[in-house]
């Protein structure tokens, strides 16, 4: 079955809807989301949306805060935009009648998150902030957007000249062919890749592995965040403990309830989440277990409804003051190499949200940014596509060389349990060659015939695409930076600073800039 369109969207979170709600005013949208449009991770976002909206706070603050708790590792004028315009965004947004939460006098009721240093973080519902937001946008969308849920992206159609021009689909049953003037990959991140996630097990990075087969650059892929309180219970991780609790009071603790980050940080249990993950990984690798101590916030239930309601079905009393937490994969800083606009290596392909590799989160995305940068970036795509306008007329397909089969793949449990010993908090150069030995190289990969695979098998392939690119950029960043931590390599080496690793077309390159249109000549050395 063929589907023609304007603007073709895939996924289903913020970015994605955000972009729907702009496009769909003056073009035919069709959106493919491989599940429902609230299993997105935008849904389930506890903690908010960091953007200045009053007098107090500064963007240039802002900037700043995102700037260390990424390491500097930073596209710096896209950090400047995210902020500045995201600020003007979001206060239209409230202007217009999101709903949030606010304080008795009528202002925004602005929360405080970990390596923020102003109170900026916008909360809707509590802790259901992703739910309302995305609940509000889906009203918003105009009656020529249209949903097809349940379906799995597996193929990215390119012309003759080189340009995306749709994609291939696949639901429990049949194959589609969509094709469009403009492609926007909005597929959020991977952390479903590990066994220990704070994802739905949706999130296995299949729009990174769509674009890295269609030969798009991908970059920041050893940069996978892991956030320090899961919900740890009967040994597994049971969903997130949004870091706002901790910014109202909660505190990490031991057995003993002895404070954990005393001492370790400045900002104690606010410190950027690759410390506070990193002390946790420590403490229960010692054999010790780790808690947030809520008993000082008081109206917890009030304040965290989704969180007692998530401890509760998991037989923790919040009224006892203690939660059970664990780090485990949260947000992906890697991805697609994108400008600000959406705009890949492939001309009309676009990349936006967790998808995505701006430059804008670092090595460490700082908390609550990462709404701010669907809203965002999100809106410039939308209004650049709007000013292009839809004029591709080679809609012809070009043949590619991808006639190898389906290598041997391990099992989806197998790879997650990997992922999570060898690509997890800390990582050693030994555990991480000898991964690589057990995957499929990627040049096989990426010419794999996938025709007549089933919706189980693509995916499982998907994850091996990816997981394949992650441990090759681990391995070739030989230091520490932020969520990439290496045992035999813990500080940062001057001589990565601002050095990023590229794959693309089967090529690996270090670069001294995200963007090829920005490279010296002569600066990129090549990996393989």
């Amino acid at each position: 079955m063929d589907v023609k369109t304007d603007v073709l969207i895939i996924g289903s979170g913020i970015a994605a809807l955000q972009a729907a709600r702009l496009l769909g005013q003056q073009f035919h949208i069709q959106i493919v989301t491989k599940s429902s449009v609230y299993m997105s991770s935008s849904y389930r976002a506890q903690g908010g949306i960091a953007a200045v909206t009053n007098r107090e706070d500064q963007t240039s603050i802002h900037i700043t805060d995102t700037l260390i708790a990424g390491v500097h590792h930073h596209e710096k004028q896209h950090v400047e935009t995210l902020i500045e315009d995201g600020s003007k965004i979001m206060q239209q947004f409230i202007s217009d009648g999101l709903p949030i939460d606010r304080q008795p006098s009528g202002e925004p009721s602005l929360g405080l998150e970990g390596a923020h240093s102003q109170q900026r973080i916008i909360h809707a519902g509590g802790d259901r902030t992703g739910k309302i937001f995305i609940d509000y946008l889906l009203k918003q969308l105009p009656p020529n957007v249209v949903i097809n849920s349940y379906e799995m992206a597996y193929e990215l159609l390119l012309n003759t000249n080189g340009a995306c021009i749709g994609v291939l689909t696949k639901d429990q049953h049949d194959t589609k062919r969509y094709f469009a003037h403009h492609v926007i990959l909005a597929t959020g991140g991977a952390g479903a890749l590990y066994s220990c996630t704070s994802n739905y097990e949706t999130n296995t990075g299949d729009g990174i592995a769509l674009a890295y087969r269609a030969g798009a650059a991908i970059s920041d892929m050893e940069f996978m965040q892991f956030h320090p309180s899961l919900l740890w219970c009967n040994g597994e991780a049971k969903g997130l403990v949004s870091e706002a609790v901790r910014g109202a009071g909660g505190v990490f603790v031991d057995e003993e309830r002895q404070p954990i980050m005393k001492g370790i940080h400045p900002q104690l249990d606010l410190a950027p989440r690759h410390i506070t993950a990193h002390t946790l990984f420590t403490k229960r690798a010692a054999g010790q277990e780790t808690y947030i101590d809520i008993s000082s916030i008081q109206y917890f239930e009030k304040k965290f409804p989704t969180i007692t309601k998530l401890c509760r079905e998991n037989g923790v009393d919040p009224e006892n003051g203690l939660i059970p937490v664990a780090p485990g994969s949260h947000f992906l800083m890697g991805g697609i190499v994108a400008d600000d606009t959406g705009k890949t290596s492939i001309p009309n392909l676009y990349a936006v949200g967790e998808v995505a590799c701006t430059g804008v989160h670092g090595a460490n995305r700082l908390a609550s940014n990462s709404l701010l940068e669907g809203i965002t970036f999100g809106q410039k795509m939308a209004e650049s596509i709007l000013n292009a306008g839809c004029t591709q007329k080679n809609f012809i397909i070009a043949i590619r060389d991808c006639t190898l089969p389906l290598p041997s793949l391990l099992t989806k449990e197998t790879l997650q349990q990997l992922m999570m010993q060898t690509l997890g908090i800390v990582r050693n150069p030994t555990d991480m060659q000898q991964f690589v030995q057990r995957l499929p190289t990627l040049q096989i990969l990426q010419h794999v015939n996938l025709k007549g695979l089933y919706q189980q098998e693509l995916e499982l392939y998907m994850m091996h695409v990816v997981a394949t690119i992650m441990a090759h950029a681990a391995i070739t960043r030989t230091e520490s930076r932020g969520a990439h931590i290496r045992s035999d390599k813990p500080n940062n080496d001057e001589q990565w600073q601002q050095r990023w690793i590229i794959f693309e077309n089967g090529r690996t390159k270090v670069r001294n800039t995200l963007y090829e249109h920005h490279q010296t000549r002569g600066n990129a050395e090549a990996i393989f």
